[in-house]
């Protein structure tokens, strides 16, 4: 049994942490979030300890370490984006390893820092890369492996995910903190195209606004075409209809790719490999996240060129 630490107990994507943690097995010693909307604790852990101001929790696991002889072997990271990489630095250098969601962090140069603190500390960061493990993706990977080796896959990729209000108020709609919406809430879309289809060649962006975002990616074998979108008006009808409120679609060669199930249990499975040693580290997350940097620092060009037929969508 590991013990693990949480930070950002009280976000969106923690309880499928919570859940993979008692899953396999574990222990949740303590969480620390500054809003204190965590009763999904009791669901899983009700005797973990619960922190709201950084400091004490800190203090707490220190006092774990050397009072009571308990150590902490992982700390799970689902704080705010641009926190990610001082999260993880804390993990490594309270002498554990780190699971942190997607975006590992929002720059490139971060990451080779972090590799630096690694080195030091002797301890590992492991990204969240779930879609890695879905098992529509995999068998995708698996095609396109076995595929000629000058084949270009033409991808078509749609995620219309509806957020309220709420979204553009809090820190997700601050692009300094969550690298916009391409980055909050595609960047592992970027990491899948890229771990399937091979090297980015081109990076074009048509559209980058607080509520959608559009490009074209070309990789060593695929043209993709991408639209994302926090705006319910861009559902199709027949979504809106069932009272649904995101649409996923990727569609290779004109062939529609179903992988709109098999989500929830995803977080356990890779937390599964973590645990084997075969988790995703800092190298696996840099492609997705040069893409993600890439794209919200080019000037967007309109509809020119390849684009997603819903960028010129009226709403």
């Amino acid at each position: 049994m590991k013990n693990f630490a949480l930070i950002g107990a009280a976000g969106y994507i923690a309880p499928r942490h919570m859940k993979a943690i008692k899953d396999t097995n574990n222990l949740l010693l303590a969480a620390y979030d500054k809003n204190d909307s965590v009763g999904i604790i009791d669901s899983h852990f009700p005797t973990a300890d619960f922190f709201v101001e950084f400091e004490r929790f800190d203090r707490h696991i220190e006092k774990l370490k050397y009072e009571q002889d308990l150590f902490l072997d992982y700390v799970s990271i689902c704080s705010p984006n641009y926190l990610h990489d001082a999260h993880i630095r804390f993990a490594l250098r309270s002498g554990a390893d780190a699971i942190c969601e997607k975006p590992l962090v929002l720059n490139p140069w971060n990451i080779d820092k972090l590799q630096k603190v690694e080195e030091k500390t002797g301890k590992k960061v492991y990204n969240i890369l779930q879609l890695r493990v879905h098992p529509s993706i995999i068998a995708l990977k698996e095609k396109v492996k076995n595929a000629k080796k000058d084949t270009k896959f033409e991808v078509d990729l749609t995620y219309l995910t509806s957020r309220g209000n709420w979204y553009h108020t809090s820190w997700k709609g601050d692009k300094s903190k969550s690298g916009g919406i391409a980055t909050n809430i595609g960047v592992h879309f970027y990491d899948m195209l890229s771990w399937i289809f091979g090297d980015i060649q081109e990076n074009v962006v048509h559209v980058h606004e607080e509520d959608r975002a559009a490009g074209y990616l070309e990789f060593e074998n695929a043209r993709v075409k991408w639209f994302l979108s926090i705006n319910a008006e861009y559902l199709p009808k027949e979504v809106k209809e069932k009272g649904n409120t995101t649409y996923r679609s990727i569609t290779i060669d004109g062939e529609e790719l179903e992988f709109s199930g098999g989500f929830t249990d995803l977080h356990t499975m890779v937390y599964k490999d973590i645990l084997e040693g075969k988790g995703y580290g800092l190298d696996a997350a840099k492609t997705a996240i040069q893409i993600v940097h890439d794209i919200r620092n080019t000037k967007p060009i309109g509809a020119k060129g390849d684009y997603h037929s819903l960028i010129t969508l009226k709403k």
